[in-house]
């Protein structure tokens, strides 16, 4: 099963033009996938007292987090489609990984080291926009995301895909055409 985690609150941005790429394709080759759309849910990035409470003993009160949590142990393949904002994800894809990556869930961590998880995910796509050129968040995106959270949750850079498309407000129609065709053929 695919899971596409988006994040974007605006139903008209290319960001959104990727979301619906992805899906007619999926769909068009009977493709099984499943999408969390985290400003369409409503997720509540913020911890409360509650939540903190339980977070080390891998609980949440919070039904989402467990809906999520079930949604992630039937990938295969994930896809993470986020703007990149002030250099780095999105406040609500860094609480989503907050509140859902929980100890016992996503992480151990013994004796011997941290241990991640999530390794039923064999393949993930990280699709990413921004004005800037991608060479501008290579360590925030490519070292701090794809090369050291990803694996601490059992997902392997060397099975990571990072696409980016930079200029996104001043890009030529034909050349966010373009991408979406390549994206198409992932």
């Amino acid at each position: 099963m695919k899971t596409i985690i988006y994040t974007h609150p605006w139903a008209k941005s290319f960001n959104h033009g990727i979301l619906e790429t992805l899906t007619t394709n999926f769909a068009a080759h009977k493709e099984a996938y499943q999408v969390i759309d985290l400003y369409q849910d409503k997720f509540n990035p913020v911890f409360d007292n509650d939540e903190l409470a339980q977070f080390n003993k891998g609980t949440t009160p919070y039904p989402l987090v467990k809906d999520y949590q079930a949604m992630l142990k039937q990938t295969d393949e994930l896809i993470i489609i986020f703007p990149i904002w002030w250099s780095t994800v999105p406040a609500i894809l860094k609480g989503f990984i907050d509140k859902v990556m929980l100890p016992g869930f996503a992480y151990n961590i013994d004796d011997t080291g941290w241990h991640g998880l999530l390794t039923n995910i064999k393949k993930t796509t990280v699709i990413t926009t921004s004005e800037s050129p991608w060479s501008k968040f290579t360590d925030s995106i490519q070292g701090q995301f794809i090369d050291s959270l990803l694996p601490e949750l059992g997902l392997h850079a060397e099975q990571t895909t990072w696409r980016h498309f930079d200029g996104v407000e001043t890009s030529t129609p034909e050349a966010r055409a373009e991408f979406l065709k390549e994206l198409a053929d992932l």
